[in-house]
């Protein structure tokens, strides 16, 4: 199980931007990058999983459309966001 609910929900009231935001792209790129960096910790133990593989680069590539978006309708909040999960660039 990747996401326990209050850890879903702690995340999601971190970066929401109002009250009922759940679909932001800050809140998708956050969920995104908690189950990327768990699915890292599963691939040092699981070295051959390479099903689990493909999901992992389909959610970076999804979690890199994200940032590209965020990053062409405002460089601020983009830029912060990477800051915050710890990005590079």
């Amino acid at each position: 199980m990747v996401f326990a609910v209050k850890e879903k929900k702690d995340l999601i009231d971190r970066f929401k931007l109002h009250e009922a935001d759940t679909g932001s792209p800050e809140v998708q790129i956050a969920l995104l990058t908690h189950r990327i960096s768990y699915l890292n910790e599963h691939f040092r133990v699981h070295k051959k999983d390479h099903h689990s593989r493909r999901g992992l680069l389909k959610l970076v590539g999804q979690r890199r459309r994200l940032l590209n978006y965020l990053k062409a309708k405002d460089i601020n909040r983009y830029r912060t966001l990477i800051q915050v999960l710890g990005l590079r660039k």
